[in-house]
């Protein structure tokens, strides 16, 4: 791999995002309005570079391995960990943050193996709105207080709801795809 493959703008996008982590984190930390305020935006802005790398890689024609690789992995990063944090926070259950986490390893893995085997698990729409519901989700829990007289937490917690079904769900299209890819060959 040349250098030019590695130093791509949607490659360092995607390191920006997984720099941005520790950031969300340290502002979840103290769980008062004004860090969950900072740590939601900062999130948020962490989640846009999800769309804005993947965007300027296929406007620009700069798709690398190492992008197929990075970017998805940045993004479970950045999701998991704010769920995580979230837990000791008491704003999202455990046991669901279990089964999403648990998922998006879980399907990581799949899709590697697939990989090695010269299989391609492509991401499908139902993949894109399980991310775009996790996010949501995950922005709304991490603001938590209430903000223009609306139960921001309440609407975290419907849309972490949807995330979850939309998580399952697609996991088990991948194992489903990824089986009859194996049994086609």
């Amino acid at each position: 791999m040349n250098r030019e493959a590695i130093f791509t703008a949607p490659n360092l996008i995607s390191l920006l995002r997984i720099c941005l982590i520790p950031v969300v984190v340290s502002f979840l930390f103290s769980s008062n309005r004004l860090s969950s305020l900072l740590a939601a935006l900062f999130f948020s802005i962490a989640a846009f570079t999800d769309w804005l790398d993947g965007y300027l890689a296929r406007r620009k024609n700069v798709v690398t391995t190492l992008g197929k690789y990075l970017d998805p992995i940045a993004d479970k990063l950045l999701v998991a960990v704010a769920l995580i944090m979230l837990i000791s926070l008491d704003r999202v259950e455990s046991w669901i943050v279990m089964l999403i986490v648990g998922r998006e390893l879980t399907v990581t893995s799949l899709r590697f193996m697939a990989a090695t085997n010269g299989i391609v698990i492509e991401s499908t729409q139902l993949g894109k709105i399980k991310t775009t519901l996790q996010i949501i989700a995950t922005i709304f829990l991490i603001l938590h207080y209430e903000y223009f007289s609306l139960d921001i937490q309440a609407m975290g917690k419907v849309f972490l709801w949807l995330a979850l079904v939309a998580t399952l769900w697609s996991g088990v299209d991948y194992f489903y795809r990824f089986f009859r890819r194996m049994k086609e060959r």
